[in-house]
């Protein structure tokens, strides 16, 4: 059991391998075209970070690669969907894990420079490829939203901004709340 506390923190210091987020999958809301779905895909493909779009039109889903040793922000893609003239539905990371992990409820992880708060997760052991959604107000539609955000009392579920309840960072820094 010490082993594996020990691991969590050394994701959470960034010790050893970085955890990384290799991919997202992206789905758009308010398409109703194939000039729609070019639109979102030229606007994605012009995110300085990104590397690849492929589109899935059937799924109204865009499969994003990222440059190497980029941060993806995930705000900016949603910007470049919403800059399009459309909403993001649906947004799913793929990290790779360099350890075991263990997430619990309310759990905050640090993966490629970035915190996620994962809100539905139940003593998960969590290693390599690991893929989760973020549910904050940018990536799901605003009734998912008040779902998710209900599982947890932490005041950055509400602002989006690290809070007292989050172990590190100050107040401006952003954090992603996931489900797993």
């Amino acid at each position: 059991m010490k082993s594996i506390y020990a691991m969590l923190i050394a994701l959470l210091l960034g010790g050893g391998v970085s955890a990384q987020v290799t991919r997202v999958s992206l789905q758009a809301s308010g398409l109703t075209c194939s000039m729609c779905s070019k639109a979102v895909k030229n606007a994605l493909e012009k995110v300085s970070f990104v590397d690849k779009v492929q589109v899935d039109i059937k799924n109204q889903q865009y499969n994003l690669t990222f440059k190497e040793g980029s941060t993806p922000d995930f705000d900016a893609l949603a910007g470049a969907v919403e800059g399009a003239g459309f909403s993001v539905a649906a947004l799913k990371v793929t990290a790779d894990l360099p350890a075991a992990a263990t997430l619990a409820k309310d759990e905050h992880l640090q993966i490629g420079g970035q915190t996620f708060h994962f809100l539905n997760a139940a003593n998960q052991s969590v290693s390599g490829s690991v893929t989760f959604s973020l549910v904050d107000k940018n990536f799901v539609a605003a009734k998912e939203y008040k779902k998710w955000s209900a599982l947890s009392k932490m005041a950055c579920v509400k602002t989006g901004r690290m809070a007292s309840c989050c172990t590190k960072g100050g107040a401006e820094a952003r954090i992603f709340h996931a489900i797993i």
